[in-house]
């Protein structure tokens, strides 16, 4: 528990989030650092989703405008997410922010951090970037630009060992929000009958991503292999329905018409993030993300594809340093789930894994129990607190190293 404060001094906390995870982590973040803080008023200011605003956050910029992927589009938006990075540094220094801390969207929030370090202001990372998979040379980067980084997996910290940058392992916040039953067949029945989905249909979640190029590169191939996976079941009594989660009001509009094209598939749209229909589903064709984490912890049979661009794909596959792409492989060293990329990620070949899949679920305890452990490694992170609790402890340790915080807080 906290100690009295020797002052009562307001502390402003700088934030920014770039996409919908992020705005989890966001959120999370805030609410512990509100309840370690709790004798004194505390605010939070820098870009957020819908979550971080809910929880308090003063937004400087529209969440919006910073979603961007792959190589191509940030640099044919770089003059407004230049400008957008000036104004942003400008602003969190005149507010006089006590520390700053970005959340994942590496590479703004790595210059923006770096900036905001040079003016004084102590700053931190929240998610390592994926240097174990990437460029491992960034880890002199983050160093340069962060003075904590708080690592969502326990593999991190070591790369930046040699590094002046405290790199702590505080678990994922996703593990310790998401309880062991989750995914049972009671959730599963509870969730369907909240989304109105007929208890006895095999349903599918397609889960494209939060981005809208993501959509736009990913979706009809998807419905494509969905297409094909209900074909491939004739004599089944069980009918197949898709669920495609829009995580808001942008992604909808723009799933919509897609989706009304394979309206034989009954496609079920639902607007917020992928929780349900993921506890809802039988099987999930998902694309590379946090999602597939999500996925992990839930206990869903999953199939892992992803597509890009073709010049964005042939700069990302020379900088790539890891053999897997979705977390849950990642994680356990080996191909736990079945992963479709760029060529290899057809409507035939998805269809023939979500087939294999599905048939095989029932039978593969392995699988299940390497979820189980890897659920609970990640939910307890260093400590047993959670990782929401852990990155709140990291900035309150960084205020006190800084003076901004008296020891005794």
């Amino acid at each position: 528990m906290v100690t009295e404060p020797s002052s009562k001094e307001p502390v402003v906390i700088g934030l920014l989030a770039g996409e919908p995870s992020g705005d989890l982590l966001g959120a999370g973040l805030m609410t512990a650092l509100r309840a370690m803080l709790q004798d004194r008023e505390v605010t939070f200011m820098g870009v957020g989703g819908a979550r971080m605003q809910a929880a308090g956050l003063i937004c400087l910029a529209d969440f919006e405008t910073l979603s961007v992927n792959g190589f191509r589009e940030p640099i044919l938006r770089l003059p407004q997410l230049y400008r957008l990075y000036r104004e942003l540094s400008t602003k969190l220094v005149e507010a006089r922010v006590d520390a700053f801390v970005g959340i994942d969207f590496n590479v703004f929030n790595f210059l923006l951090e770096a900036r905001l370090k040079r003016q004084g202001i102590p700053t931190a990372h929240y998610v390592s970037p994926s240097v174990y998979a990437w460029r491992r040379g960034r880890t002199k980067k983050v160093a340069r630009s962060a003075d904590k980084l708080f690592c969502l997996f326990p593999f991190e910290p070591a790369f930046y060992a040699s590094h002046d940058v405290d790199a702590r392992f505080i678990g994922h916040p996703m593990a310790a929000e998401i309880p062991r039953e989750a995914g049972s067949d009671e959730a599963r029945k509870e969730a369907r009958l909240s989304l109105g989905l007929d208890s006895n249909d095999i349903i599918l979640a397609v889960l494209p991503g939060s981005r809208g190029s993501e959509v736009e590169l990913m979706l009809t191939p998807m419905l494509q292999a969905a297409q094909r996976f209900a074909e491939a079941r004739p004599a089944s009594n069980r009918s197949v329905r898709v669920i495609i989660p829009c995580v808001n009001g942008a992604r909808y509009a723009q799933v919509a018409p897609i989706a009304e094209k394979f309206g034989h598939l009954n496609p079920c749209l639902y607007q917020g993030d992928a929780r349900s229909p993921l506890v809802a589903c039988d099987l999930a064709l998902v694309k590379s993300g946090t999602s597939t984490l999500e996925a992990m912890l839930l206990r869903r049979p999953m199939v892992v594809t992803y597509r890009l661009g073709y010049w964005t794909f042939l700069i990302a596959n020379s900088l790539l340093r890891t053999p897997f792409i979705a977390v849950p492989n990642i994680l356990a060293g080996r191909m736990l789930v079945p992963e479709l990329v760029q060529k290899t990620a057809t409507p035939e070949a998805m269809c023939k894994a979500l087939g294999t899949v599905f048939d095989t679920a029932q039978t593969n305890t392995e699988q299940l129990q390497v979820f189980e452990e890897l659920h609970r490694k990640l939910a307890g992170g260093s400590t047993g607190l959670g990782a929401s609790a852990e990155a709140a402890q990291g900035v309150v340790d960084l205020l006190k190293e800084r003076a901004k915080l008296p020891v005794d807080t």
